[in-house]
């Protein structure tokens, strides 16, 4: 009986939640679809009033003028290259330094873990003056490399992935040394393939985050033989006084579309990441 009165009650509450979790995607998802949907507009419709969503006549135009006023093949060369070297020097940082910090004994370890920790809570506007005297100084500026070199020790992706190797059991770490195997060996035949579901997902967290870098390739470079995609999308919004919001949309399309492909495919791969389970 008990269970027949709070069955309207809790049915209520999944409808109420259902509503919600609709109302908060469409907030999330709206902005991008009138991005894309305004990026196939002609410049005449994206200046009425009161404004549409729909394009009344579908165009290509905010494309074709967007590859014409400025070079978006080489800016998304540049962040592929940045992006990519990224990702592949921070794979040789971390996956050592979590292995170490998760099951090698040393003095001091707690002392560097926590100095690791510090990366979670020092932004990039702090830093940037010292590391930009620096490099200056190396005379390397002009270059893909202080793009590259600030970023490859990962403080969060040490973090994670420490976090993956400490649910390893130890017995299968000491039944491997008991068959003479050394700590690469270790890694890349145990660590590595036992923890591949975050190791996947730091890198692209890793990727996502060095591609729509804005601020770090704005102040380190000046020539845009070395500088990257979104330093290039904000180019389109200082020509012409910024309001060829066809243009604008259709850059930011060259920006988000590779991100947005890559996190489709990798989605279920990054909810795993961040569950609990246990090692079987």
């Amino acid at each position: 009986m008990e269970s027949r009165l709070n069955h309207p009650g809790r049915l209520a509450a999944a409808v109420i939640s259902a509503l919600c979790k609709v109302l908060v995607i469409c907030i999330i998802a709206y902005p991008f679809i009138w991005m894309v949907f305004t990026s196939f507009k002609p410049y005449a419709e994206t200046t009425v009033y009161p404004p549409t969503l729909l394009p009344r006549q579908w165009t290509t135009e905010g494309y074709a003028k967007a590859l014409e006023m400025v070079d978006v093949w080489g800016f998304l060369k540049n962040s592929l290259v940045v992006s990519l070297s990224v990702l592949a020097l921070q794979y040789l940082i971390i996956i050592p330094a979590a292995y170490a910090f998760a099951r090698c004994k040393f003095r001091g370890k707690g002392f560097f873990f926590g100095i690791v920790l510090m990366g979670f809570m020092i932004p990039q506007q702090v830093t940037f003056v010292p590391v930009y005297l620096m490099f200056s100084k190396a005379g390397i500026l002009q270059s893909f490399w202080p793009q590259i070199l600030p970023f490859i020790a990962n403080a969060f992706g040490i973090f994670l992935l420490r976090q993956y190797f400490m649910q390893i059991p130890e017995e299968i770490i000491e039944a491997a040394r008991l068959d003479d195997a050394s700590e690469p060996m270790i890694i890349l035949k145990i660590m590595i393939p036992m923890a591949r579901t975050a190791i996947f997902t730091i890198g692209l967290l890793s990727f996502i985050s060095s591609w729509n870098s804005y601020f770090w390739p704005l102040i380190m470079t000046t020539k845009d033989t070395f500088r990257t995609l979104p330093i290039g999308v904000a180019m389109l919004n200082s020509q012409e006084g910024g309001r060829l919001w066809h243009v604008l949309m259709a850059g930011n399309m060259f920006l988000v579309v590779p991100i947005l492909a890559v996190y489709l495919i990798a989605n279920k791969q990054i909810r795993k990441a961040f569950a609990y389970s246990g090692i079987k």
